[in-house]
């Protein structure tokens, strides 16, 4: 099992991954922002946790933290995010579409909903092929009202397909509140198919990882799906355009309030002082390699710029606009 220093070393992990990265966004080395994770760390550390080397994860625009919980080497996801030949995909795939499927990552989805239909689709293809894979897809709050959402709650409750759907209730879906969104209760809407649903503390990742401990195992022992509402909170901006355009849904004493419970230090009071200081001085110099190696890595060649774009190998027709 996990323990407590490997949840603060991933949560920690996703912490200055992001703060670096939106250093690279303000320098102008990332290009067209990102979707900050920070505040929301627990919740892709403690479901990662839970998960075999062989399972699979989905994620969504704020998905880094998801790829980084489950094993993706950060300098090849800090190159992605810069655009590099040496990125996961890359350099093809950026922020939102990051994928590494040698450690059971199908990739980052931009479509609000999407993840888990294809966490669905591809717990039952393996099903299918007879080996033992959970799936656990990420979704947010708002996604809860998408109808391909719903639609995968239908098929997985169904067919009993071994995936855990995870929704990061962070309070907001971009600036509406969730109280302004959604009708009824967010676990109700997995209750509604037959699916075992749960509100767990989202800024715990030893919360998190117990919890989605028991829907892993109930899925790969064969009794489909499981639902997780992780209550969490966005610390940041939506997206890094917020920096500049400083939109105003949230006031400061709602900000101040909920940085009151950060994930970071919640599981960093779990261990001594040496133990934690150690740890934050790996993490570190792992980041200063990563954005060494990406900042030092090259560009595609504009003329590869229709590589890559089709499974059989074929490429567009001379002449096309595709």
């Amino acid at each position: 099992m996990t323990t407590s220093v490997e949840l603060y070393r991933t949560v920690r992990l996703i912490r200055r991954f992001e703060e670096r990265a939106i250093e690279l966004v303000r320098s102008g080395d990332i290009v067209g922002g990102i979707h900050p994770y920070l505040g929301q760390e627990a919740v892709a550390a403690g479901v990662c946790a839970a998960l075999g080397s062989g399972d699979l994860v989905t994620g969504t625009h704020r998905g880094h933290g998801h790829v980084l919980a489950k094993g993706a080497d950060p300098a090849r996801m800090m190159a992605e995010l810069t655009g590099r030949v040496t990125g996961l995909n890359k350099g093809r795939g950026g922020s939102m579409h990051a994928a590494d499927l040698a450690v059971g990552i199908l990739g980052a989805n931009a479509i609000v909903g999407a993840a888990g239909a294809i966490a669905t689709g591809a717990a039952w293809a393996h099903r299918q092929l007879g080996t033992p894979v959970v799936a656990a897809t990420f979704f947010g709050d708002g996604a809860v009202n998408e109808g391909m959402l719903l639609e995968a709650f239908n098929l997985a409750a169904l067919w009993r397909v071994p995936v855990v759907f995870v929704c990061e209730n962070n309070g907001y879906a971009t600036t509406m509140r969730v109280e302004d969104a959604v009708a009824g209760s967010i676990t109700g809407r997995a209750e509604a198919f037959g699916i075992p649903a749960s509100t767990v503390d989202g800024q715990d990742a030893e919360a998190v990882r117990a919890a989605a401990a028991v829907a892993v195992a109930r899925a790969r022992a064969g009794g489909g799906p499981s639902f997780l509402e992780c209550r969490t909170r966005r610390f940041d901006a939506h997206h890094t355009f917020e920096h500049r355009v400083r939109l105003r849904y949230r006031t400061d004493e709602e900000l101040h309030r909920i940085r009151a419970r950060d994930p970071v230090d919640l599981q960093g009071a779990r261990l001594d002082t040496a133990t934690r200081s150690e740890v934050d001085t790996e993490v570190e110099a792992v980041l200063d390699e990563a954005v060494a190696f990406a900042l030092a890595s090259p560009f595609p060649d504009p003329l590869t710029a229709l590589d890559h774009l089709y499974a059989s190998g074929l490429a567009a027709r001379p002449g096309s606009d595709v």
